[in-house]
């Protein structure tokens, strides 16, 4: 994912904003702080609110880290009221869907022994997304920081490694089952199918301090990429139904039709995608490539709604960005940005950097942008 390592590593200082907006400017479907369950609408193209049938389009941030480049899981126990800002701050801007990061060494002991401590947590953190109006992307699976990968973790052969993050996945949807805040769960940030038997790394590609790629494999052993990925989507989403059957499911990811124009999909292949509710794909558009971006994302147009997961005027202009995501909305049913603890008001009285600069653009443009994208 070198993608989101681009983003990150070229903002570090960043945590993204809350400006002062009304609350009604919010793109959330309903106004009411008891949100409905979401679910695919009947012709399988976008969301709607369970319930009400209302339409529902995610529009949101990750709130992967926040502006000192803390991981959540760094200080969401001892610095609670900043979350609870965060969380304000991102609804006032307008958003209704907040993507957050799970590093599964911090919610597993051991092999077999999830972290009460953690899922309690992050039970705690769900209570603040469902009162605050705004529902969760919960990405899982997480290796980011090589300090937080437990050892015993790492030296785990493919077929136990694949248990540890079934359980972890089970834990995860047992604790978060009964909220309808709860958008979806994504099974891994940008998972890759490659071999490497020599070294045994799980997570190649060191982008900075970070680690965003993660293999579910080291040796395909006779099978090929599609069986691979079929068996081990199919493993994730056992364990979340034996506690979860409303919750969609998806998986974040790279799109490599952007870097090669012939490539397939492989987590949205039709055999592979079979139990994954919606595609999910990370996109930063080059200046002046706008249309070659649009073709790309044309790849992932499967039957299934779609979901921009990532996005930044990181390698384009803000304009430009605003052309990509008018451009998608025939084939994107959900945009997902950036925020990292930041107010458009803090970047402006600061005058830091030029990435200070872009992240506040970024931010004013989301906060003006929400009322159409509500429509």
């Amino acid at each position: 994912m070198e993608s989101l390592y681009r983003v990150l590593v070229a903002l570090l200082s960043f945590s993204c904003l809350a400006a002062g907006l009304a609350a009604e400017r919010s793109a959330s479907p309903r106004a009411s702080n008891k949100p409905d369950f979401i679910r695919v609408s009947q012709n399988g193209h976008s969301f709607v609110c369970a319930g009400s049938g209302a339409p529902f389009k995610p529009w949101g941030f990750n709130y992967d880290h926040d502006r000192s480049d803390r991981l959540l899981e760094d200080y969401w126990v001892a610095e609670w009221n900043t979350v609870v800002s965060d969380f304000k701050e991102m609804k006032e801007l307008g958003a209704n869907t907040v993507r957050i990061h799970l590093q599964l060494g911090k919610f597993m002991k051991g092999v077999d022994e999830p972290d009460q401590e953690a899922l309690r947590q992050l039970a705690r953190v769900v209570a603040l997304a469902q009162t605050t109006g705004l529902y969760l992307d919960i990405t899982g699976l997480g290796c980011y920081k090589k300090q937080d990968v437990p050892k015993w973790y790492n030296e785990l052969t493919e077929g136990p490694r694949w248990d540890v993050q079934s359980r972890f996945w089970a834990a995860v949807a047992k604790t978060c089952s009964q909220s309808p805040a709860i958008f979806c769960y994504d099974l891994m940030n940008e998972p890759v199918v490659t071999e490497d038997k020599q070294s045994r790394d799980w997570t190649p590609g060191a982008f900075g301090d970070r680690y965003f790629v993660q293999r579910l494999t080291l040796d395909f052993a006779g099978r090929t990429q599609e069986q691979i990925a079929k068996a081990w989507v199919d493993k994730m989403v056992a364990a979340i139904r034996q506690h979860d059957h409303r919750r969609l499911l998806t998986i974040g990811a790279i799109p490599w039709a952007l870097t090669w124009p012939n490539a397939k999909p492989l987590f949205y292949s039709k055999a592979v995608s079979k139990n994954l509710d919606f595609v999910s794909v990370h996109f930063y558009p080059k200046s002046g490539e706008v249309n070659k971006a649009l073709t790309a994302l044309g790849v992932y147009n499967i039957g299934k709604p779609m979901v921009i997961e990532e996005m930044f005027p990181l390698s384009c202009s803000v304009a430009e960005l605003d052309q990509f995501i008018d451009g998608s909305k025939p084939m994107v049913s959900g945009w997902i940005g950036f925020y990292w603890g930041k107010t458009i008001e803090e970047y402006r009285r600061e005058k830091g950097s030029i990435a200070d600069a872009m992240a506040a653009g970024w931010l004013e443009y989301f906060a003006k942008k929400t009322p159409e994208m509500a429509q």
